[in-house]
C-alpha cells in the first residue's frame, strides 16, 4: 500500500522546524511503523538526502527509547502499544500521516523526531532508587511481600520511561512517569524508610524542570503504551503531602523547642 507523510523536520535544536511531505509506495502491512520509516530513509540516502532521525533501540516494546506524535496521538492510534510495535496493517493504502516529535518544554526537540528527555534521568536520580547495603543479594523470602503489594507494584514499575504521557498531557506534566516510580518503590518494604523524602526530592526536581502540574484529564493514561493507571498519580500526591506536612511539623516543633515564632501559617 502507499503512505503519504508529513514529518517534523528540523536540523538542530537551534533551527526553524518545517512539515516535509514524503510518500512511501508499496508499503507491506507487516512491517512495523519503524520500519517503515526505515524504508522511507533507505530512499532518502539513495537519492542524496538527509534521513529523518527519530529514536529507537530494542524495537520490542522494552527500552522506551521510541515514540512521536502520529496524528496528534502518541505512538499513534493503537492503545498499549509503543510506536516500535505499531504495524502497518492498522492503516489503509493512501493513508496520509503527520509525524512530529513529543512537544514539551522539558523535552527539546534535538533532530527532527528525536527529543532530549534527560529530564527522566534527573528525576530518577532526584528520588527514583532506595539505598541499600552493598554485598550479596538478600534471600528472596528474607521480607514478606504481600501479594496485592507486590502486584501493583510491578504494575507501576511496568513504565518504560518513553515520555508519551508528557508529549499527551496538555500540561506537558511528568506526574503518571513520577507517579509510577514512587509507587512501584513505595508499595514494597525495602521503599519505606526514603519514601517521604523521595516524594519531596522528585516533586522538586519536576518543578525545576519545567514539567507542568496535572490536573486529573487523563491524556496520559489513555497513551500510556505499559496502560499505567492514574492510581499511580493519587498515591505520589498522598505520599507528597504526608511528607510535606510530616516535614512542616517537624520544622514547627523544632522552632518551639528554641523559643523562635512558628512558620507563618502553621496553627500550633
Amino acid at each position: 500500500m502507499r503512505i503519504i507523510l508529513h514529518i517534523w523536520r528540523q536540523a538542530n535544536p537551534e533551527a526553524r522546524g518545517r512539515m516535509v511531505r514524503y510518500e512511501v509506495p508499496n508499503v507491506n502491512e507487516h512491517m512495523s511503523f519503524l520500519e517503515m520509516l526505515d524504508v522511507l530513509n533507505e530512499d532518502l540516502i539513495a537519492r542524496g538526502e538527509d534521513p529523518v532521525a527519530f529514536d529507537h533501540d530494542c524495537r520490542e516494546g522494552i527500552c522506551g527509547m521510541c515514540g512521536c506524535m502520529v496524528n496528534g496521538v502518541a505512538h499513534g492510534p493503537l492503545p498499549g502499544t509503543t510506536l516500535c510495535q505499531l504495524h502497518m496493517r492498522h492503516f489503509k493504502d493512501g493513508d496520509e500521516l503527520y509525524l512530529e516529535p513529543w512537544r514539551a518544554r522539558a523535552f527539546p526537540v534535538v533532530k527532527d523526531l528525536i527529543v532530549d528527555r534527560s529530564a527522566f534521568d534527573r528525576l530518577i536520580a532526584a528520588g527514583g532508587f532506595i539505598s541499600a547495603s552493598t554485598g550479596s543479594a538478600p534471600d528472596g523470602n528474607a521480607i514478606l511481600v504481600p501479594k496485592t503489594d507486590a502486584d501493583r507494584a510491578m504494575d507501576a514499575a511496568a513504565c518504560i520511561g518513553c515520555g508519551a504521557c508528557v508529549a499527551m498531557c496538555p500540561n506537558a506534566s511528568a506526574s503518571l512517569f513520577m507517579g509510577a516510580k514512587l509507587s512501584h518503590l513505595g508499595l514494597l518494604p525495602q521503599g519505606q524508610p526514603e519514601r517521604e523524602r523521595r516524594a519531596l526530592a522528585m516533586v522538586a526536581q519536576a518543578k525545576a524542570e519545567m514539567f507542568g502540574s496535572c490536573t486529573n484529564i487523563g491524556e496520559c493514561e489513555a497513551v500510556c503504551p505499559k496502560d499505567i493507571r492514574l492510581e499511580v498519580i493519587a498515591r505520589m500526591n498522598r505520599d507528597f503531602f504526608a511528607a510535606a506536612w510530616n516535614g512542616r511539623a517537624a520544622l514547627r516543633d523544632d522552632a518551639a523547642e528554641v523559643g523562635q515564632q512558628p512558620l507563618a501559617g502553621v496553627r500550633r
